[in-house]
């Protein structure tokens, strides 16, 4: 049975810890419930949660929720010390899959430890990590069109994956449930640990980061993401805020030259783009460690906003909004929200 709860709280589906309400939400637990789910929703675009580390709730929901609680993650194939395929639900904990991955001797999700949210969330933001995107690792995945109840494969291409960006968060948005997520591992995967941090981990532990085991990276980005990011049981809040942002060369040339110490990071994409670091931006306008009632920037992590016990939705959007006018206002950059705002 397909369970429907009317006014329900929303605080414990979130990692801001905002207080919203549903009128009426969903408890998908059993893909033989779609179509009791195909039903309900009628003719209605829902508001799909996972673990809710990727959201803003900024008012009452009126708009079905469905919240995806689907289980169960297998190995489909395996070919010796080459490639691995596992399949995983959709409401299976992200950090679970890449601890139970590692423990099964796979590599390749290694670099993406500790990142909060679901399974099914994870391809919706094409999450990414110390030089690896999900869309590297990712084989298929399943999702019921809900407007016929047919469950359909994307592969990567259909799921036209960009920078924290997928068709799931444009186009097929409401029109699509990921239900199951598939991942090619192994031998093909090769080791990244390229980025600073990562290496300082490593090798203050004494692992030369070439020859670190996919444990011992994981572990050590386990280690940099703790010191870093707030835990959102500890504080409420969904990451990172802000997406880096991409500026064309001509801006990137006169942000150099008026900005020397700015980070840049070229896009390999033969165009001359240059990738900024928002976090420095919102730092150098002066936000970080700033609090405005209980809604606030975190101390350690400019790019991280926070919920100090008490904020509303639409107090966190109103920190962002301000934070997003004076970086324009100073840098001439628009600074682009990563959480689906609501």
């Amino acid at each position: 049975m397909l369970k429907i709860l009317r006014q329900a709280s929303l605080r414990a589906f979130n990692t801001f810890g905002v207080e919203a309400e549903a009128h009426e939400l969903a408890i998908f637990d059993d893909i033989e419930q779609r179509a009791a789910l195909i039903d309900w929703l009628g003719d209605r675009r829902a508001l799909p949660i996972g673990g809710g580390s990727n959201l803003l709730l900024t008012r009452p929901v009126a708009q079905p929720v469905v919240l995806v609680r689907l289980s169960g993650r297998r190995i489909l194939s395996r070919d010796g010390d080459a490639t691995t395929i596992i399949e995983a639900a959709a409401g299976e904990s992200w950090d679970d899959l890449v601890s139970w991955s590692l423990s099964a001797g796979l590599d390749g999700l290694e670099n993406l430890a500790l990142i909060p949210g679901t399974v099914g969330a994870a391809p919706v933001q094409n999450i990414g990590a110390y030089g690896v995107e999900l869309h590297e690792r990712l084989e298929s995945l399943d999702a019921i069109d809900l407007r016929t109840g047919r469950i359909e494969r994307f592969d990567s291409a259909r799921c036209e994956f960009g920078y924290r960006d997928s068709v799931f968060k444009r186009d097929a948005s409401s029109r699509y449930l990921i239900v199951s997520v598939r991942f090619r591992l192994g031998g093909s995967c090769h080791r990244q640990v390229g980025y600073a941090d990562l290496r300082a981990c490593l090798e203050s532990a004494g692992k030369a980061p070439e020859r670190a085991s996919a444990a011992e990276v994981a572990e050590a980005v386990r280690s940099v993401r703790r010191r870093k990011l707030p835990d959102p049981a500890a504080i409420g809040n969904a990451g990172s805020f802000f997406k880096n942002p991409v500026v064309g060369a001509d801006q990137a040339a006169m942000l150099a030259t008026r900005h020397p110490d700015m980070p840049r990071y070229p896009q390999a994409d033969g165009t001359g783009a240059v990738k900024l670091s928002a976090g420095w931006l919102i730092e150098r306008c002066g936000w970080k460690g700033q609090r405005e009632g209980d809604a606030g920037v975190h101390q350690a992590h400019a790019l991280v906003l926070v919920n100090h016990g008490g904020a509303s939705g639409s107090q966190l959007l109103a920190l962002a909004q301000r934070i997003r006018a004076d970086v324009l206002s100073r840098f001439g950059v628009l600074l682009e929200a990563e959480p689906r705002i609501v």
